[in-house]
């Protein structure tokens, strides 16, 4: 029996921003409206590796869950699922380098980009510091603006949705 094609084409959806920025409200708003598969490695991680982690242990165990989470993005993206990547996506490269893997597996690409303040960023942080809801980690201030002079912003040209690919 032969199935018809879908004309469809499904979207990466990179989510951008530094932490408190509310990269994982707006994820989970996409998963829920499109719908979408959302992959977040803060939710897997404390399954897979325990609460409480040392930052240099959540700085060794992000890119194995990374890594497991685009293997499954990109099977979904494959069958024509959508997909919201949660990973905070902090360099142009990075951001190009998934683009190009939703290309490679007939997707387009949305860079969302939650473009929130240092000041705004600190206030949600310390807010959520004070009481960790399940799936976040503690973030210091000096994390904060150390990982701020890392991040660098979408450009406009970055901001424009991949158009669909013919099928």
């Amino acid at each position: 029996m032969k199935m018809a094609e879908s004309k469809r084409t499904p979207t990466l959806f990179l989510m951008v921003g530094l932490p408190g920025a509310g990269k994982t409200t707006l994820a989970k708003k996409l998963e829920s409206e499109r719908p979408a598969l959302r992959l977040t490695p803060d939710e897997w991680i404390p399954v897979l590796y325990g609460e409480n982690l040392s930052q240099e242990k959540l700085d060794n165990v992000r890119a194995p869950v990374e890594t497991m989470q685009w293997q499954v993005a990109a099977a979904a993206l494959g069958l024509g699922v959508d997909v919201v990547l949660d990973f905070g996506f902090w360099s142009r490269q990075e951001r190009d380098d998934f683009r190009a893997r939703a290309k490679a597996v007939g997707a387009r690409a949305v860079v969302c980009f939650l473009d929130v303040s240092h000041a705004e960023l600190s206030a949600h942080l310390s807010a959520r510091n004070a009481s960790l809801p399940p799936g976040t980690f503690h973030v210091s201030q000096e994390e904060l603006d150390l990982w701020s002079s890392w991040f660098q912003p979408p450009t406009a040209d970055e901001l424009k949705a991949d158009p669909p690919l013919e099928r």
